[in-house]
């Protein structure tokens, strides 16, 4: 049976708590810089799967903003769910990626080759400050 993705967030970190459960740091809709190209040194992408059993691959991908085939960098995840009551989480980390333009860059979920979901990560520049209002 083919599981359920219950959720896929960007953010800056994700930590294990001692409970068990998982922080999510920085959740992130956007990436704005005061110049291009940015290189940023740390971002995850965070996924939880449920309702399925069997061994899996998880295929976390960032394309490029102007070309839908384009990858600027995946991370692949096996996983496995042992029964339909059981879940899975997983965090794609990322590690010095640079973003060369302003645009929405795809974030794809594929769950062994097949798209589950996809997403934009926008990045942008934002203006310089005002000056004039101090």
């Amino acid at each position: 049976m083919t599981p359920d993705l219950q959720c896929a967030l960007v953010c800056e970190d994700v930590r294990l708590e001692a409970s068990g459960a998982n922080t999510l740091v920085g959740v992130l809709h956007l990436i704005a810089a005061p110049g291009l190209p940015i290189r940023v040194m740390k971002f995850c992408v965070y996924t939880r799967w449920c309702n399925g059993t069997g061994s899996y691959t998880q295929t976390t991908r960032i394309l490029t903003p102007d070309d839908d085939e384009t990858e600027l960098t995946r991370t692949e995840t096996p996983f496995k769910l042992m029964s339909e009551d059981s879940h899975a989480t997983n965090v794609a980390v990322f590690g010095g990626v640079e973003f060369a333009d302003a645009g929405d860059y795809p974030v794809e979920i594929l769950l062994d080759g097949d798209l589950i979901l996809r997403f934009p990560l926008r990045v942008l520049t934002l203006p310089p400050p005002d000056s004039s209002s101090n």
